[in-house]
């Protein structure tokens, strides 16, 4: 092994038998490398999924039983992963597939029996050889990003999201968040926040429909000493601490018409008057509001005032529901499975397929926070080291053995109708290729293919 590598190269052995596994570890020390070995062609695209290899060493007695996709893989990880060497071992008989293997992409073949000499020579010169840029772009976590500042998520619907909050923390404009309760516009008030020229000043968060009526006004703009009774000394309002930063005023449907009055003369001047004050005070807080009501529904009943809401629907993001956002599910469990066991001091290695596929079926009436409590309460449940269905809801293993369907409208596209199925399909299969392009009846080749063209992301 040349002295200058220092780092262990990562190798994986694409071979029926051992045999080529144990001669690697018979030409290198163990400090050198570290070697995983696979069997089975459907696992090798899942593998580069979750790690990044420096060297794969295929055989043909693997490529022997399903040469085609073999040969669809060894181009895939010769597009996708640059940063990978492929050297493709011929058994007797087999020169043939070893000069496609080349065409596909693999750096050198060679024939067997190969001896621990050679294979040793062969190794070094591949990794001497090795392209020294280019990311491994089926590495999930490099590829696609599943969190944004606080929250998580990678689904089509929260990319969405995330381009509106970039877009939103750029200007100084109110913003409105709507969406169901628990669908986590805190955390979205928060990120726009922070990505904002404001992000050093406070961020003051008040929860108005928590309030009773007649504290609202002393929490939005302050109270003098005597303003009322019990008001013995004065306090500043959310405003006046958000001076420099951001306030968020979340259930902003709840407030009365006065207060509608009050806050939409501060919106219009930055101004505001303390209760019990008669001094104009100027504040320089943005203001972004929240409200799982409609809005505009309330405005045509007579309850919200047109001019405030004009004032704060500058710009609206709209939170989706978790049952649209396909493919967060497994990622939002295993965040909260994590938080879960720190907090609660226990080892939860993972869950059970089953349980994954109840929380699929399961519509999501309280959205994430709903989900949040449940891994929780199972996480606290939990008698081993795996959440089972026995640790859910009954509400929710009444949805287990009920079927994932596809809702197709008129008026969709061919070309609509395969996205969301095979999006839909993708996050049945918890990301899983080769189970997807099973089910869909197309090559694994195929269907990446696809899921390129149509940018789904999984």
């Amino acid at each position: 092994m040349d002295p200058q590598i220092t780092a262990p190269l990562k190798i994986i052995c694409v071979d029926e038998g051992r045999g080529l596994a144990h001669q690697v570890m018979n030409s290198f020390t163990k400090d050198a490398i570290e070697l995983a070995y696979e069997r089975s062609i459907d696992e090798v695209v899942d593998r580069f999924e979750r790690e990044t290899f420096d060297l794969m060493l295929f055989s043909s007695s693997v490529a022997q039983r399903q040469p085609d996709d073999a040969l669809e893989i060894l181009e895939l990880i010769s597009a996708k992963c640059p940063g990978t060497q492929i050297l493709f071992f011929a058994q007797p008989g087999r020169l043939k597939i070893a000069h496609q293997a080349l065409r596909a992409g693999a750096f050198h073949y060679s024939r067997l029996p190969v001896s621990d000499q050679e294979l040793k020579l062969l190794i070094e010169t591949a990794i001497e050889k090795r392209p020294q840029v280019g990311l491994n772009l089926l590495l999930r976590s490099e590829v696609d990003k599943t969190t944004f500042e606080s929250m998580v998520g990678r689904s089509p619907a929260m990319q969405q999201v995330y381009r509106q909050i970039r877009q939103a923390a750029a200007t100084e404009i109110p913003v409105l968040l709507s969406g169901e309760t628990g669908t986590g516009k805190e955390l979205a008030a928060k990120a726009i926040h922070e990505l904002s020229s404001r992000a050093q000043g406070p961020c003051v968060p008040v929860h108005i429909g928590s309030l009773p009526a007649d504290l609202v006004a002393s929490e939005l703009f302050g109270h003098e000493p005597g303003a009322f009774t019990g008001a013995q000394g004065g306090r500043k309002g959310c405003f006046e601490e958000a001076d420099g930063g951001t306030v968020f005023l979340d259930e902003i449907a709840t407030i009365d018409e006065k207060m509608q009055v009050s806050l939409l003369r501060l919106l219009e001047t930055s101004q505001l008057s303390p209760i019990g004050g008669n001094e104009c005070r100027s504040v320089d807080a943005r203001v972004i509001a929240a409200s799982n009501a409609n809005l505009q529904e309330e405005v045509r009943l007579g309850r919200f005032r047109e001019d405030l809401y004009y004032r704060l629907d500058v710009l609206q993001i709209t939170l989706p529901p978790l049952r649209e956002r396909y493919g967060d599910i497994h990622l939002l469990v295993d965040h909260f499975l994590k938080d879960a066991c720190d907090s609660f001091r226990k080892l939860i290695r993972g869950v059970a397929p089953d349980f994954i596929s109840c929380l699929e079926a399961y519509p999501w009436p309280g959205n994430v926070r709903e989900l949040k409590n449940i891994i929780q309460r199972a996480v606290v449940n939990c008698p081993g080291d795996i959440l089972e269905t026995a640790q859910l809801p009954k509400r929710l293993i009444h949805y287990q053995n009920e079927d994932v369907t596809l809702t197709i409208k008129i008026g969709m596209n061919i070309a609509a109708v395969e996205k969301e199925l095979i999006r839909r399909t993708m996050e049945f299969t918890q990301g899983n290729r080769t189970r997807a392009s099973q089910i869909l009846g197309i090559s694994r080749r195929a269907l990446y293919n696809k899921i390129q063209r149509y940018r789904i992301s999984c």
